[in-house]
């Protein structure tokens, strides 16, 4: 059963309560769930964290057990190179989600330190970004 592992940043466990009209009603577990729903033959692994080094962790370990892995790393994305060097270390493709199109928003948010690291860069869709970047790491690597 192959494997994409889900990993959450920061604030990422209040969806559903914080701001819906830019992040949706939808909480982290109930889109964790429609991924199994929509891909009921793979296995989604999943961690949230609002600590850096518990995602850098991680990243580490889900890059060692699992096909490739979908992350969001939140507000981490402008910030981490901790959380970059740890995308790059690992070798499995990596694709990073964001909910809201970073681009639209405050300017310290267009840059994606994450990014560059990735695979590709998904943002704007809302929870159907998650959706596009599993069936990319299922279907494509």
């Amino acid at each position: 059963m192959p494997t994409i592992a889900l990993v959450n940043g920061p604030n990422l466990n209040l969806l559903g309560q914080r701001e819906p009209g830019m992040y949706g009603a939808r909480t982290l577990q109930q889109i964790i769930e429609g991924i199994q729903q929509a891909f009921p033959d793979h296995h989604f692994p999943h961690f949230q964290s609002n600590h850096e080094g518990e995602l850098v962790d991680a990243i580490q370990r889900f890059g060692a057990e699992s096909k490739g892995i979908v992350i969001n790393p939140a507000a981490y994305g402008h910030t981490s190179v901790a959380l970059r060097d740890a995308i790059a270390a690992v070798r499995v493709p990596v694709i990073e989600v964001h909910l809201s199109n970073i681009y639209a928003r405050e300017g310290f948010r267009h840059t994606s330190i994450t990014g560059g690291a990735c695979a590709g860069v998904i943002s704007g869709f809302g929870e159907e970004g998650y959706h596009m970047a599993v069936g990319h790491l299922l279907f494509h690597h």
